[in-house]
C-alpha cells in the first residue's frame, strides 16, 4: 500500500499559552491565553534539521527526542507514515516548566503540523482524533484541549476517550500572569498530591467548580469566591512557597488568583480597569504580564505575516 503524499511547501502552526485547573477545576478546566509558540514544518528529501530560537533554546534537544518531533513522528505513523525527512523552525515564546502549557504546545504543533503537511490529512484525522492523540501523548487533556480549541474548556476521559467542551470567557476578564525564574517540574509538583482528600473538601471543590463555569462565562463578578481550591494549591506550597504566598497575597485583596497549572506561575484574573495595578503587586523575581484571552486555539497560518 503507497504511504501518504506531503506538501512540498511548508506549513505554519501557532500554538497558545494555556492554563489548567483556575484553582478547583483539577486536571479538568483549561484556559488559552494570547501567548505563543511558533512551528514550520517542512518535508525534505532526509535527515531531520531544528533550528529553535527563544524558550528553551539552549536546552532543548534538536534530536528525535523533541516533544515536538516525537508527536510528529506518532501523528504521521497515524496517517499512514513517515516523510523522508523533516525541516523544523521552532520560535519559542511560552516558558517551561511553568505551569503554561509548554509541553502541550509542542504537542499540539507537533500533530497540527502532521496534520498540515500531509495531503488530506484532515479526512485522517479530524478533529476528535487530535484530541485524543495530543491526550494519549500528554497523558490528561486539560491543557491540550485549551491548546488546540482555544477559549475556556472543560475536558474528561469517557471510556478512556478524551472529550472537551469548548466555551467563550468573558470578554471583560484580563488575565494577568506571574512568572517565575525559576521552573518547578510537573512530576515534582504531582508527587506532592496525597492519595485521598478528605470528603468535605472534595465536595466544596465540586461547587466551587460548577461556579467557576458561570464566573468565567458570564459572571466575572463571582471569580474570587469560584477560584477557590482545596485538592491540590495547597498540598503543593512547599514545592513554591513565593508563588503559594503571592496567591493569598492577591486573593487577600480581592483578586482572583491561583497557581497556574502545576505551578510555579501564578494567575490573576483581572479586568480592564485593574490589570496594569494588578501587575504591579509581584515585585522584583518576576516578570508580570498581562495578556489576551485566545479565542483560536491551534491554527494553520500562512509563512509570511
Amino acid at each position: 500500500m503507497a504511504g501518504p503524499a506531503f506538501r512540498a511547501a511548508a506549513v505554519r502552526v501557532r500554538v497558545p499559552a494555556t492554563s489548567a485547573n483556575l484553582g478547583p477545576g483539577f486536571d479538568a478546566l483549561g484556559l488559552s491565553l494570547g501567548l505563543y509558540d511558533d512551528v514550520v514544518v517542512r518535508v525534505a528529501d532526509t535527515g531531520l534539521h531544528i533550528d529553535i530560537a527563544g524558550e528553551g533554546s539552549e536546552t532543548l534537544p534538536r534530536d528525535e527526542n523533541h516533544l515536538l518531533v516525537r508527536s510528529l513522528r506518532t501523528a504521521f505513523d497515524l496517517l499512514g507514515g513517515q516523510p523522508r525527512g523533516l525541516e523544523i523552525v521552532c520560535a519559542n515564546r511560552i516558558p517551561h516548566g511553568r505551569g503554561l502549557g509548554s509541553s502541550s504546545a509542542a504537542i499540539c504543533a507537533g500533530i497540527v503540523a502532521a496534520r498540515a503537511v500531509t495531503i488530506g490529512g484532515e479526512s485522517k484525522l479530524d478533529d476528535t482524533a487530535l484530541l485524543e492523540l495530543a491526550t494519549e501523548i500528554e497523558g490528561h487533556p486539560d491543557n491540550v484541549a485549551a491548546c488546540l480549541l482555544g477559549g475556556f474548556t472543560l475536558s474528561w476521559l469517557e471510556a478512556g476517550a478524551a472529550r472537551a467542551i469548548r466555551m467563550d470567557a468573558a470578554d471583560s476578564i484580563v488575565p494577568v500572569v506571574f512568572v517565575p525564574g525559576k521552573p518547578v517540574l510537573t512530576e515534582t509538583a504531582r508527587g506532592l498530591l496525597p492519595r485521598t482528600v478528605p470528603h468535605v473538601d472534595a465536595a466544596a471543590n465540586a461547587g466551587r467548580a460548577a461556579l467557576l463555569v458561570e464566573a468565567l462565562t458570564r459572571r466575572p463578578e463571582l471569580l474570587l469566591p469560584a477560584t477557590e481550591d482545596r485538592l491540590h494549591q495547597e498540598y503543593r506550597a512547599p514545592a513554591m512557597p513565593e508563588s503559594a504566598a503571592l496567591v493569598e497575597r492577591l486573593r487577600a485583596d480581592g483578586v482572583p488568583a491561583v497557581i497556574s497549572g502545576a505551578g510555579p506561575t501564578v494567575l490573576a484574573l483581572a479586568d480592564a480597569d485593574s490589570a496594569d495595578k494588578v501587575a504591579d503587586v509581584a515585585g522584583e523575581g518576576w516578570a508580570a504580564n498581562r495578556l489576551e484571552l485566545d479565542a483560536q486555539g491551534a491554527s494553520v497560518l500562512p509563512l509570511a505575516t
